[in-house]
């Protein structure tokens, strides 16, 4: 998936959660689920196979989408919603994952084998970000600050603090935005006088 400012995508195992969540074009005015074939296709470009959905997964799917990039948010600073956290909790809760050991010693989760639909879904974003909280690369997985845009990135950056998309479009307007703001008189239907 083409990335905004020509930013690298994120690393092995967020790029499934990160794809999932950019399934909304916010500025762009469009969505990427809009059927079962939609989030059936985008489980196959992740190695998903044997996964479908039905028309009843959508709704769902667009939920826990929400409520990923309500957490990639607070990776900037922002506090998740409650109801987001509530949406997480309902929806990992009927995806669950197994501890896995192979013969070298590595262990790792894995969802529970004979999940279907949505719970193999959620099981799978799950053991990805399990795996990424691991390497310490889930902090840097975020959501624009821009409220209009909202597009989840990875933050390569070196000090890792990266608030938007790309500076030259979301930051830049968010910094015009803050300048105009502070540059208004505090009560403009006061008409300052000449003497």
């Amino acid at each position: 998936m083409t990335q905004p400012g020509d930013r690298a995508p994120a690393p092995g195992a967020l790029t499934l959660v990160q794809d999932f969540a950019n399934t909304a074009d916010l500025a762009g005015g469009r969505d990427g689920l809009g059927g079962p074939d939609d989030l059936t296709a985008l489980c196959a470009a992740h190695g998903l196979t044997d996964v479908w959905f039905d028309e009843t997964d959508i709704a769902e799917a667009r939920r826990l989408r929400e409520a990923l990039r309500d957490v990639c948010e607070a990776h900037t600073g922002v506090e998740i919603p409650a109801a987001s956290l509530a949406v997480l909790d309902a929806m990992l809760d009927g995806a669950p994952l197994v501890l896995s050991v192979d013969a070298g010693g590595q262990a790792r989760a894995l969802p529970r084998p004979g999940l279907t639909g949505l719970s193999a879904l959620t099981a799978a974003l799950a053991a990805r970000i399990l795996a990424a909280a691991a390497d310490r690369t889930w902090p840097r997985l975020k959501a624009c600050g821009a409220h209009d845009c909202r597009w989840v990135y990875y933050d390569h950056s070196p000090a890792g603090r990266s608030r938007w998309c790309t500076m030259s479009i979301c930051g830049s307007r968010a910094k015009m935005r803050a300048y105009r703001g502070r540059s208004r008189p505090v009560n403009a239907s006061v008409v300052p006088t000449r003497r």
